[in-house]
């Protein structure tokens, strides 16, 4: 069963084409795919984008802003991005999703990665449907939100644990252990699981908080043009080297880190995201000409989030993806405050708008968080080694 789920959609079947012409071999290397895999989500954005924009504008998509009376200065400094049209996202899921499949070998973590990132490009869909529609700010109710979020979760598990995750789980040698290691929790700075053995309530619970805080962090990042797709690169790229290191037995035992047989395969789909990302950056650069809206950045956060729980480095996301954290906690401290204290801590959260009305121009924000979340991901990486 698992020989011919791996020849499925793939590219990487020209590796058995050897004989014929020998360069072919290399396709059997998940490192090779991987490179093959960006590139390819690179050129499809590229071709794809102008055509998405054009016809995101004649659809009229364009993003609905909050009222001045709600954000006042800051209105008056986005006024130039009002005809600018969102959804965006849809260009970043076609790059990814395409290229995943032609270079990816499908098994069971690759696929519940896609599926986790198509359902939430669905949710993030909707929303900015009913923005554009409705020429409003609100889009999906909260709870509708949240309710998507987690059937995701919940369809997700169900592949990772349900009684057929096993007829995905022979690729490349991935075998019913992987499903308990998949019960595992581990934290930085420990060579050893923290908690083994979760219930799969417990497992649930742990997943839906962080697909869900994943991705409503990116979702809350996403303020200024460049922002949050700059620094989804850098996450990208160190979740696949983690992806590459805990799906090598050699690197893995080297590093002391849990040993997870087919989530190698998870870095072709980061390298995917990753030139999808780049490609986007390409349109989404100050003066953006596309937003990419909840379609994108619910989905992107999902995607990462998921990712993150399968190489068993979701700890490790709260510093590789500091930006993200950063983000959000000034939302929660911003109305914690006030509700306690009828007082703000910064003129504006999410906390890139407080620098902003503090006179910095956006492209210096913009860059400026770039840089750290840099740091961010060189930090993070550095933990897998020191333990």
């Amino acid at each position: 069963m698992g020989s011919r789920i791996k020849r499925v959609s793939m590219l990487s079947y020209l590796q058995d084409y050897e004989s014929i012409y020998g360069p072919f071999r290399l396709f059997q290397f998940i490192s090779i795919r991987a490179i093959f895999a960006g590139v390819t989500a690179l050129v499809i954005g590229f071709l794809a984008g102008p055509r998405l924009i054009s016809f995101l504008r004649k659809l009229g998509a364009r993003q609905a802003f909050r009222d001045k009376d709600e954000v006042g200065e800051l209105a008056d400094l986005h006024l130039s991005k009002e005809k600018t049209p969102t959804m965006g996202g849809l260009l970043i899921c076609l790059s990814v999703v395409v290229s995943t499949l032609l270079w990816a070998e499908p098994n069971v973590y690759v696929v519940s990665a896609l599926i986790v990132f198509l359902m939430l490009t669905i949710v993030g869909f909707a929303d900015d449907y009913l923005k554009v529609a409705k020429k409003n700010s609100g889009g999906l109710p909260g709870k509708m939100k949240l309710l998507g979020q987690g059937v995701t979760t919940l369809v997700v598990c169900f592949i990772l644990f349900g009684p057929w995750s096993h007829l995905m789980a022979g690729v490349d040698g991935v075998s019913l252990g992987s499903e308990i290691k998949m019960k595992e929790i581990w934290v930085p700075f420990y060579k050893e699981p923290v908690f083994q053995g979760v219930s799969i309530v417990g497992i649930f619970l742990f997943f839906l908080l962080t697909i869900t805080g994943s991705s409503n962090a990116i979702n809350l990042t996403d303020g200024l043009d460049g922002l949050a797709i700059g620094c989804t690169v850098t996450v990208a790229l160190t979740y696949g080297i983690m992806a590459y290191a805990s799906g090598n037995f050699v690197i893995a035992d080297y590093l002391m880190i849990s040993w997870i047989p087919g989530t190698g395969e998870l870095t072709v789909l980061c390298a995917s995201l990753l030139g999808g990302s780049l490609a986007f950056l390409w349109y989404n650069a100050h003066p953006a000409e596309v937003f990419m809206g909840d379609t994108g950045s619910l989905a992107i956060g999902g995607l990462i989030g998921i990712i993150a729980l399968m190489v068993h480095q979701p700890f490790t996301l709260i510093i590789v993806g500091g930006i993200f954290v950063i983000e959000a906690g000034s939302v929660i401290l911003q109305v914690a405050s006030f509700k306690t204290r009828g007082k703000r801590i910064f003129k504006m959260s999410p906390i890139h708008h407080h620098f902003e009305l503090k006179g910095w121009k956006e492209t210096k924000v913009v860059i400026r968080f770039w840089i750290l979340s840099l740091l961010f991901a060189l930090f993070g990486l550095a933990t897998l080694k020191l333990r």
